[in-house]
């Protein structure tokens, strides 16, 4: 094969994070040539084994670090970027990351000539009161700015294997006496399964939804907290009560859960922020197309994914015998 024959090239920034894993997997299955650009590419072994032999490479990249940006994209055909934080830890904060890395990653592809497709977040908003929302929507517009063609996915809450929503509470579920209801759960989500984000991913590299616009994903029924987590404790088949927390009294735990050294926090105060608003697809992604049925994509329900990987939560895993009848 002669290089001008080669398969195009795609960048993914965050290549081997949760939504990233997915992101490769689905590009790969089509044929392209991916660079996974991660911080410790040592950890991201896993993915060779998603491709064929040579067709997924890894290179060494910090969104804080423009040079090491720019020579992740150098030659790229398209890039996309995965990156994103939860909670903000010594340096990678907030703002290195989803504003000044999402600009940094966004001037790198307009200076290589390739395609950009960027991930952020369903309430992204800069008049937010949460940090991370804000810095999303800096991300978003400094995108737009430096790659006007360039697709924006917003997904909602997105569950998977690895995700951080279900397998938390799940996690929970083992050792508390109870589950927090942050704000009575009536927070409003629509759980969007991460395979059906790789696949929005991957159309975008092929070229066929529409570019320069805005895309909300959300699965295909609005969940409130409590629902959510009634499902995934119905799903393991334990019975904690849920008692409802107070956004304040969240708000507080998060705080002083966010001071302990060394440790990932269960709950933070900008997390309770986020909870404070409902996290879906709007009517206007609804009318204007911007959506994954709107692009040909079915989104698969929460009860039908959250069986095969909840199911280790279970008392007795796999093996558990769950009575129908209850």
């Amino acid at each position: 094969m002669t290089l001008s024959n080669l398969p195009p090239l795609v960048t993914v920034f965050g290549g081997s994070g949760f939504v990233g894993r997915h992101v490769v997997r689905a590009l790969a299955r089509r044929g392209y040539r991916i660079r996974v650009a991660v911080r410790r590419p040592d950890l991201a072994g896993f993915l060779q084994p998603i491709g064929g032999v040579g067709q997924i490479s890894f290179v060494q990249a910090n969104l804080r670090y423009r040079q090491s940006v720019d020579r992740a994209v150098e030659g790229a055909d398209h890039v996309v970027n995965c990156v994103g934080v939860l909670f903000e830890t010594g340096r990678n904060t907030f703002d290195a990351v989803q504003d000044f890395g999402a600009r940094a990653v966004a001037e790198a592809a307009r200076a290589a000539g390739a395609k950009l497709t960027h991930i952020s977040a369903i309430g992204a908003d800069e008049n937010s009161g949460s940090t991370y929302a804000r810095t999303k929507a800096r991300g978003e517009a400094a995108v737009r700015r430096t790659v006007p063609d360039a697709v924006i996915l917003r997904p909602s809450i997105v569950f998977g294997p690895e995700d951080g929503f279900f397998n938390k509470f799940a996690t929970m579920a083992r050792y508390a006496p109870f589950l927090p209801l942050i704000g009575g759960g009536r927070t409003k989500l629509q759980p969007v399964y991460v395979g059906d984000v790789a696949e929005a991913v991957a159309r975008s590299v092929d070229g066929t939804i529409e570019r320069g616009r805005i895309y909300e994903l959300g699965g295909p029924e609005v969940l409130t907290f409590r629902q959510c987590l009634e499902t995934m404790l119905r799903i393991v088949d334990r019975k904690n009560p849920l008692v409802s927390l107070p956004f304040a009294v969240a708000s507080l735990i998060g705080s002083l859960a966010s001071m302990i050294p060394f440790v990932k926090p269960p709950l933070t105060a900008d997390q309770v922020t986020l909870l404070r608003a409902d996290n879906i697809v709007s009517d206007a992604a609804r009318a204007e197309g911007r959506t994954l049925e709107a692009i040909g994509i079915e989104p698969a329900l929460v009860e039908v994914i959250l069986p095969s990987y909840l199911v280790r939560y279970r008392t007795q895993g796999q093996f558990t015998k769950i009575d129908r009848t209850a």
